[in-house]
């Protein structure tokens, strides 16, 4: 579904950030540089990398059209820079100094906006490069920032986990406490949105330490997500499934980023990286609508769904059988060897496809498809036992996989006493006293120092174990 096409070790230090144009990937670093590559081929452009500033290189970002790159940096500037030639277009100074974490062009490219360490956020004019508007947040450093898809107003990030909703004129719309340990990143899918309503929707879980990234594809239909466990982890965004799980970084995972209008990722690391992954469309909407089918209770399949499930496993000869006896999905689950024989007759009669090339007087060469009665042998049943059998297997997996939520932290197992620590986040009770009596006053979740050793029962958390061990053990 998703494949590792290429590789670039470049930066001296950590990779900060990264960012598609339509012909373009632009990367940042710990390292002072930016470097710009071709999507072509990968290759470093001649004028790469981009030197100008003094410190770390937080955040690059390009513009609509794709001819500018705007960086940003702890030096406490905002860069705009000719992607053609590489040349300096302006340097805009943040007015407190404060070192700069994040930048972002405006859809239209009319605003650049930049978000500072001391909380400070300015909208620049980014024709004239003239400071525009300025605001900040009440308390932490901005450290995200995105636009909403018509540039009618965007959000910020901060540290403390708030997320602030301004407007074109940089008034403050809204403000509201997202995530306790801060905000990393923020993205917009790329539907289109009317005025706004800040509403928390869902949930996604899969990493087992700090997201420090996210990025939505082009299209608005996957989001992936970047972490302190090393890992890149792809959802569906319709199903809130996890599609795939990277693991080739080999330290942090700090950003990554989807290419526009097509399907391209990069994902950048602490270790000195950025990783090209390229997605297999046909597999990746095959694994949706599996996904999909077999989120279904199965029991619960029409005649129809049983139809579509036979011809993804290869048994579409065998659709007219199941149908004309009424096959629905708690028959097949139900589904024997002896009836298999007795009831369908599958072991009777069924179709075997050959394909016929031939030539003529046009030297083209046609290809056309022969249906041929033949008589079959056990195999066939026995290939369609296997797949019931299979189906049985993931369906019972599915029913009784073990929520995230119902496993400890440490010892990755389900939780039978389950506490909350001071950091917010539950764990096995004795795991965490134990963690504590190690002289480890850190969390296990973020490595903060934890303000208190205190351990609340979470007996909340205890009931819906209870409730759900009921269930799964029957």
């Amino acid at each position: 579904m998703v494949k590792l096409i290429h590789t670039l070790a470049d930066h001296g230090d950590d990779v900060n950030c990264c960012a598609f144009s339509f012909s373009l990937l632009a990367t940042c670093s710990l390292d002072k540089t930016v470097r710009l590559y071709s999507l072509s081929d990968f290759t470093e452009l001649p004028h790469s990398p981009l030197k100008f500033h003094t410190y770390a290189v937080h955040c690059c970002c390009f513009s609509p059209s794709g001819h500018i790159l705007a960086s940003c940096s702890t030096d406490g500037t905002t860069v705009l820079w000719n992607t053609e030639n590489g040349q300096t277009l302006a340097v805009m100074e943040q007015p407190s100094g404060s070192p700069v974490r994040v930048c972002q062009f405006s859809p239209d490219s009319t605003c650049l906006a930049s978000g500072a360490a001391d909380g400070t956020v300015v909208l620049w004019n980014a024709q004239s490069y003239k400071l525009y508007r300025c605001g900040s947040v009440k308390d932490g450093s901005l450290v995200a920032c995105a636009f909403s898809p018509n540039g009618s107003f965007f959000v910020t990030g901060s540290s403390c986990g708030d997320l602030t909703v301004w407007d074109d004129k940089m008034r403050c719309l809204h403000s509201e406490k997202a995530h306790d340990l801060g905000i990393t990143c923020c993205d917009f899918s790329s539907q289109p949105v009317s005025g706004f309503e800040l509403k928390y929707k869902s949930m996604l879980s899969g990493h087992c330490a700090p997201v420090l990234a996210c990025a939505f594809s082009h299209d608005g239909q996957m989001l992936v997500s970047g972490s302190v466990d090393k890992s890149v982890i792809v959802y569906d965004t319709n199903t809130e499934n996890i599609l795939h799980t990277l693991t080739q970084h080999t330290r942090y995972v700090t950003t990554c980023a989807f290419a526009p209008h097509t399907l391209l990722l990069a994902t950048g690391s602490m270790d000195k990286t950025v990783n090209i992954w390229q997605f297999d469309l046909e597999t990746l909407c095959q694994a949706r609508s599996t996904e999909d089918h077999l989120k279904q209770f199965t029991e619960d399949w029409s005649e129809e769904d049983v139809s579509t499930w036979l011809c993804a496993q290869g048994l579409k000869d065998l659709v007219g059988i199941f149908k004309m006896n009424n096959i629905d999905g708690k028959e097949l689950l139900n589904l024997t060897k002896e009836s298999l024989a007795a009831d369908l007759q599958i072991v009777l009669t069924c179709w075997t496809h050959w394909d016929l090339i031939c030539s003529g007087p046009s030297d083209v060469l046609s290809l056309s498809s022969m249906k041929m009665p033949t008589t079959e042998s056990l195999g066939l049943r026995s290939k369609v036992l296997r797949k019931i059998e299979e189906l049985r297997t993931r369906v019972k997996s599915l029913s009784s996989e073990i929520p995230d939520e119902f496993i400890c932290p440490i010892t990755r197992e389900l939780m039978k006493d389950p506490v909350i620590a001071s950091d917010g986040y539950s764990y096995e009770k004795e795991a965490m006293e134990n963690w504590i009596s190690t002289k480890k006053r850190t969390s296990p979740m973020t490595n903060l120092v934890l303000p208190s050793v205190v351990l609340t029962p979470n007996r909340t958390l205890k009931m819906a174990i209870d409730r759900w061990l009921e269930l799964h053990q029957k």
